[in-house]
């Protein structure tokens, strides 16, 4: 066990997860370049993109901020779709 793990064995890690809104994504075309659109960008670890409602969950090292935002932002329009900013949790 390494000195991050607690005693039950979770971990604690920098990790932080932020769902944005992006419309147009409806089929699994899209979704795949939404993802790939996503992923490629620095700091990103994962990105979950669901068909229809458009929602992207983006895994990051740390915590995101307004330039990590605006940074997805410029990188789904670029992509062909419409941003529609972070949705709250």
């Amino acid at each position: 066990m390494s000195d991050c793990c607690t005693p039950d064995g979770s971990c604690h890690t920098s990790e932080s997860k932020t769902v944005y809104q992006v419309n147009g994504v409806g089929s699994a075309h899209c979704q795949g370049i939404v993802t790939k659109a996503v992923e490629a960008l620095d700091d990103i670890k994962a990105v979950e993109v669901e068909i229809g409602t458009g929602l992207v969950t983006v895994t990051t090292s740390a915590k995101p901020d307004e330039a990590l935002d605006k940074l997805i932002a410029k990188t789904v329009d670029e992509a062909g779709y419409d941003f529609a900013g972070r949705v709250d949790g």
